[in-house]
This record gives C-alpha cells, sequence and structure tokens, in this order.
C-alpha cells in the first residue's frame, strides 16, 4: 500500500502546532517576569484556598527559572506532538482533561503551605495517559508508543516520591492518576489505523452446513415421521401408476 506523503507531511506539520503554540506561551510568560522583574507565583496553585484555585489554570503557565521551564519544555513538546499525532480523536481533550484534573487534584490534596507552579504536572499526566493507553488498548500501535515513553521517561518514577525540596511531586504522582483516568475515559476512542485488518479470506461467504441427517430429525415425533413416510409413498405410487404407458 503506497504512502501518501504529503498527507503525512500535513499531519505532521498540523501535530506539532498545538505544542509550539503552548510553548510558546510559556517561554513568552516568563521572558516577560525576567524583563519586568515581576514573579507570577502567586498565580499558583494554593491548594484548600479559595484564592488558589485560579492556579488550576495558571500555574502550568509559571515556571520558576529556565532550567525549571527547559525541563518541562522537551517532554510537553515530544508527548503533545505523539498525542496529537497518534490519536488525534482524542488529543486536544485528553491535552484539557489533563491539564485541568491534575490542578483540580493538587488543589484539592497537596500541602496547603506553599505555590504549586509549573508543567511538571501535566507532562506526568500525558506519559502516564501514553503508557497506560497501550495498557487498555492493546493495539500494536498503542503498545509500541507505551513501550517508547517507558524508555524515554522511565527515570520520571523517581519525580513522584514525597518529600524532595522544592519539588512538587504532589502534582507528578497526580498528573499521573490523571493520566490513568484519561487513557481509561478514552479507550473507546480508536483511531482508524487501530482497528485489526480485514483480510480477503474473512470476507469469503461462510460455506454451507451438510448433515447427515435433516437437521430437525431430532425434533419430530415417531408419529411425525410415520406420517412424512406415507406421504413420500403415496407420491411415488401417484408417480409410477401415473407415469405408465
Amino acid at each position: 500500500m503506497a504512502i501518501d506523503t504529503k498527507a503525512q507531511k500535513e499531519r505532521l506539520m498540523s501535530s506539532v502546532r498545538l505544542p509550539l503554540q503552548f510553548l510558546f506561551l510559556l517561554w513568552g510568560i516568563h521572558v516577560f517576569q525576567v524583563v519586568t522583574s515581576i514573579d507570577f507565583g502567586f498565580l499558583g496553585i494554593l491548594p484548600q484556598q479559595i484564592d488558589g484555585l485560579k492556579g488550576i489554570f495558571f500555574a502550568p503557565l509559571i515556571h520558576a527559572d529556565f532550567a525549571h521551564l527547559i525541563s518541562n519544555s522537551i517532554p510537553l513538546f515530544v508527548l503533545t506532538g505523539i498525542i496529537c499525532f497518534f490519536y488525534r480523536k482524542v488529543a486536544l481533550s485528553t491535552f484539557l482533561m489533563v491539564y485541568v484534573l491534575t490542578g483540580l487534584t493538587v488543589w484539592a490534596f497537596a500541602r496547603g503551605s506553599v505555590y504549586h507552579i509549573g508543567a511538571s504536572g501535566v507532562v506526568y499526566g500525558l506519559v502516564s495517559f501514553v503508557f497506560w493507553t497501550g495498557i487498555f488498548r492493546r493495539s500494536i500501535k498503542a503498545i509500541i508508543l507505551a513501550l517508547i515513553v517507558t524508555f524515554l521517561y522511565s527515570g520520571m518514577f523517581f519525580g513522584i516520591l514525597p518529600n524532595q525540596e522544592g519539588i512538587s511531586w504532589e502534582s507528578h504522582l497526580l498528573g499521573a492518576f490523571v493520566g490513568i483516568f484519561a487513557a481509561y475515559f478514552f479507550k473507546d476512542k480508536i483511531e482508524e489505523d487501530e482497528h485489526p485488518p480485514v483480510y480477503s479470506w474473512e470476507q469469503e461467504p461462510a460455506p454451507e452446513e451438510k448433515h447427515f441427517l435433516p437437521k430437525d430429525a431430532f425434533e419430530k415425533t415417531k408419529n411425525e415421521r410415520l406420517l412424512e413416510e406415507q406421504q413420500r409413498l403415496r407420491e411415488q405410487n401417484w408417480w409410477n401408476s401415473d407415469s405408465t404407458w
């Protein structure tokens, strides 16, 4: 089967559009912070505080420094691009679900004494989504993608361990849980290339079943079979008498 390279190129370009736009927003906000010396940390998530609810929407956009931003930018681009390219039906819905639910769970369950900022919770949610989609769907494509992200980001496991100074491990852990939920929620949204192939021999009509005895042989009573045999003999006698010259 020929591959439409032009269509694949267009699909690739459309798949990187969302991650590039999101990264442009993240970098623009951080550069603005640096240039103006304004600290947007107060826009982070402050758990269990009404004022901290705004962080559900703003916290992933705020980073402490360039090292923090760079560490999140690369996996964000790779993972969002993978989801947009291979899971097009649910890409935007998955990204928004992971983004919002991660922030909401952090606000509900994380430590309440500090602001939580950064997109690392979203990153963990996307990694978890790709991995668990392979578990739930079990298509060849989904399994291969799950193995790829496992190879690339297996070291992220240590990020969910508690009591790490300066790290919102709650965001990592809760983001991973949200990713599992998203993978399960969208597991039936199968992409076209995930359907098993239909082979030509599967499209052939099934051969007609042949039976040694009539299918209803054991469903008839003795009297019914006797009547059928008498009817057959009468028809045979009628045919023989009518055929004499």
